[in-house]
């Protein structure tokens, strides 16, 4: 019965070993590093038992967790002489450099973003039995790098009338941000959401202009906002701005008012009949004039004679 029992464990050790080595196995490193809006490469190696294969071949990368992830890029071939075709490529920045073919499947990510920072899992399937697949299951975790941007920088007023300037910057690590300008209290808070970060310097009292920089390993950047604070007039001062206009005008049109009244009272301006009198005809002129002037009345005349 002893012996029975080392046989199966024989057995099992014989079958466990051959699993093993069925000739199955990919090759990826664990993490990879890239750039902001740069590419990056992911390499993906793998072996299987067969010494040739001429069927349908099947290359998939998918992220966040393996077997179930999403997947970000497809691609099949249908033979040896034939090329794999991408099927799927996520908004078309997935490119596969290896030749499936000859067990590489390493892809290209080009213009890398932030939501890039993934888990990445490769998987080749071949055409045939159910077990002709096989997939990464740690993956290779996709680092980025970046150097200090800033994104955002402002100056805005609270409901009591007080001022604060706000700056906001993203960078991998996370940036260190300081503010610099006119004299101000070192009132400031700041708040960091993974590679963000936000630095508010308040009560702001000097005008000038006031600086944010932004500083982690991979370089340097800054941005500045200028600040003048509105200044209220004195009651008097406002008073001058609006009565001194409003009394030019006020002197001007009485000059015109003057001008014109002296202009009516010239008597060389006033008409003739006003300058000279015009004396008033009598009855008698009046006939002298339609009849002659040597002409008497006639009824005066006769009546001498008869006496």
């Amino acid at each position: 019965m002893r012996e029975f029992g080392l046989f199966l464990l024989c057995l099992l050790h014989v079958s466990r070993k051959g699993v093993q080595s069925n000739g199955w196995s990919v090759h990826v490193p664990s993490d990879v590093t890239g750039e902001l809006g740069k590419m990056v490469i992911l390499p993906c190696t793998f072996t299987h038992p067969y010494k040739t294969f001429d069927r349908t071949l099947t290359a998939i990368w998918r992220i966040k967790e393996p077997y179930n992830g999403t997947v970000v890029f497809k691609c099949i071939s249908q033979s040896t002489s034939e090329l794999c075709k991408t099927a799927i490529s996520y908004k078309n920045k997935y490119k596969l450099l290896g030749n499936p073919r000859h067990k590489d499947l390493s892809i290209r990510i080009d213009n890398l973003t932030w939501s890039d920072s993934e888990r990445y899992f490769c998987r080749v399937e071949l055409a045939g039995d159910i077990h002709d697949k096989y997939e990464s299951r740690k993956g290779i975790k996709l680092h980025l790098i970046a150097a200090p941007r800033i994104i955002n920088i402002t100056v805005s007023s609270n409901g009591d009338r007080s001022f604060q300037a706000r700056c906001t910057a993203e960078g991998e690590p996370a940036p260190t941000l300081t503010w610099s300008g006119p004299p101000h209290a070192n009132l400031s808070s700041s708040s960091t959401t993974s590679h963000r970060v936000t630095k508010e310097l308040r009560s702001l009292t000097h005008d000038g202009k006031y600086t944010c920089t932004a500083v982690n390993t991979h370089g340097r950047a800054e941005g500045a906002v200028y600040f003048y604070k509105f200044k209220e007039s004195d009651g008097s001062f406002f008073l001058i701005l609006i009565f001194v206009p409003l009394g030019v005008k006020v002197l001007v049109l009485l000059v015109i008012l003057s001008v014109a009244v002296f202009s009516r009272g010239d008597p060389s301006s006033a008409p003739s009949s006003l300058a000279r009198p015009q004396l008033q005809d009598s009855t008698y002129e009046n006939f002298d004039r339609r009849h002659g002037g040597d002409q008497t009345l006639p009824t005066e005349t006769r009546a001498s004679r008869r006496s």
